[in-house]
């Protein structure tokens, strides 16, 4: 799994706001966590401590929904979140038929997520600037629109 191995993925079924501050990192607002915390399964990754965390959801009709996937700052870029991606797919296969995420267009998740194998599909106008209160900025750009891209499990 993208050169991380001897990792253990635990699912999180209780007190999952411990991981608020990792949580944030992916969705910046805590009340749009909310909406699909509760509902949601969440994961972490752990590697002598927790690395990276993803809540994602059952959206109906064979599609599982990646709806926060967030690695610590220290520890970005060591294949940490790609290693997650790989698991979900791996134990998602034959209870899902398409894993989907939905994100800022923004040139640094969207091309992240194109190299793990998802294609855009389609995409949400206004979605940020409607839903948060704030605006929200990824490398100098204002997200503004929801992409959302797709991969057959």
């Amino acid at each position: 799994m993208s050169g991380v191995k001897d990792v253990e993925f635990r699912r999180v079924t209780e007190d999952k706001k411990r991981y608020l501050p990792l949580l944030l990192l992916a969705d910046e607002q805590e009340d749009m966590i909310d909406r699909y915390l509760g509902h949601g399964e969440m994961y972490v990754l752990d590697d002598g401590g927790v690395k990276c965390v993803c809540v994602a959801t059952d959206e109906g009709d064979g599609v599982l929904e990646v709806k926060n996937l967030a690695t610590a700052p220290a520890f970005r870029r060591r294949g940490y979140a790609r290693a997650m991606l790989a698991f979900l797919e791996q134990h998602y296969r034959g209870r899902f038929s398409v894993m989907q995420v939905g994100t800022g267009d923004s040139p640094l998740t969207v091309p992240f997520y194109e190299r793990c194998g998802f294609a855009r599909s389609h995409v949400v106008p206004g979605f940020f600037v409607r839903n948060y209160r704030r605006p929200i900025f990824e490398q100098g750009v204002q997200l503004v629109d929801m992409v959302y891209l797709r991969k057959n499990l």
